[in-house]
């Protein structure tokens, strides 16, 4: 049985009642269980890092570098005496902040709305809107992501300093909004496509569906069609690709700060951290400083892996 056969005559209520069934099949898996206690335990420090982190992210203490593991400094501190525990939890904040903003903007509001749009119309609509995804899928991503941050930075932060001087916002710029806005900017600008071609061909195979061509008969609109009868009926597709696609836009975060092109200092991140700590000699001697970042971050990622794989077993109508 087919997905689209699978999803044959679900309503905007039903999808709903399936998913929790569906929500207490993946939490009987432990494997799935470990990576949502991870992803929750990184996505839960980062959203209250101002809580519980014991220090500012920027609070160094001259007098203290490269000190070991203690009660004050669990996990030691940097060169700069800053705490490792703390920069840790506030590069979280960050990973979430872009990560969160990438599928938001990105995957959620331009790839899901082209994907729909696309399968729906057919025609005209679908061959250009396909035609840009070929484009955008088509490029060296990285190269475009490094020639976009390193051209605009510059304007984009002199646009905040603009927008805090005239509103007298002085936070704007100090909270490093510029970043996070031009990083997730540019990864929302490359990260739709994959999600539009996996709505546009499901879509593809529900609009000739008993129940899109008795609403289609019954005189209902083509956006009530889309996301009243074919949007619910896509959820699931799209749960596995935006728990992917979670995963894709830390890692593309953490690598584009650690090339020195993503979030700038002094602001956390996880990419800054490992870039710090990754010279040979920082190595050798204070292994911590790379160790704990990086161990973060392969947390983060393998965890929504082994997610999106939970979640693709326990979705697939084969194997339920």
């Amino acid at each position: 049985m087919s997905y689209a056969e699978a999803t044959v005559g679900l309503h905007a209520g039903e999808p709903l009642r399936a998913r929790s069934r569906l929500l207490r099949r993946l939490l009987r898996r432990p494997v799935a269980v470990a990576a949502i206690a991870v992803i929750v335990l990184i996505y839960g420090a980062g959203i209250l890092a101002p809580v519980i982190a014991p220090y500012g992210f920027n609070e160094a203490d001259f007098t203290n570098t490269y000190a070991a593991p203690s009660l004050s400094h669990p996990f030691g501190t940097d060169e700069l005496g800053r705490d490792l525990l703390s920069r840790a939890i506030w590069s979280a904040q960050t990973t979430v902040i872009v990560s969160i903003a990438v599928v938001a903007t990105g995957a959620l509001a331009i790839g899901v709305t082209a994907g729909l749009v696309a399968g729906y119309l057919r025609g005209a609509a679908d061959a250009v809107i396909m035609r840009l995804a070929e484009i955008f899928g088509s490029v060296p991503t990285i190269l475009l992501l490094l020639i976009i941050t390193a051209t605009l930075r510059d304007r984009v932060e002199g646009w905040a300093e603009s927008v805090g001087d005239f509103t007298h916002q002085s936070w704007i710029v100090s909270s490093g909004a510029p970043s996070y806005v031009l990083i997730f900017g540019s990864l929302s600008a490359f990260g739709w496509v994959g999600i539009a071609r996996i709505v546009r061909s499901q879509v593809l195979a529900l609009r000739e569906t008993q129940y899109v061509i008795a609403a289609r008969a019954s005189g209902a609109s083509g956006p009530r069609i889309i996301f009243w009868h074919l949007l619910p009926n896509v959820g699931n597709l799209l749960i596995v690709a935006i728990t992917l696609s979670l995963g894709s836009a830390a890692a593309a975060e953490v690598g584009l700060t650690f090339l020195g092109i993503g979030v700038q200092s002094p602001h956390p991140s996880f990419g800054a951290m490992i870039a710090a700590g990754a010279p040979l000699t920082i190595v050798r001697q204070h292994t911590v400083l790379i160790l704990v970042p990086a161990a973060c971050v392969s947390a983060l990622v393998l965890a929504f892996n082994l997610l999106g794989d939970q979640l693709t077993d326990v979705l697939s109508p084969r194997r339920r």
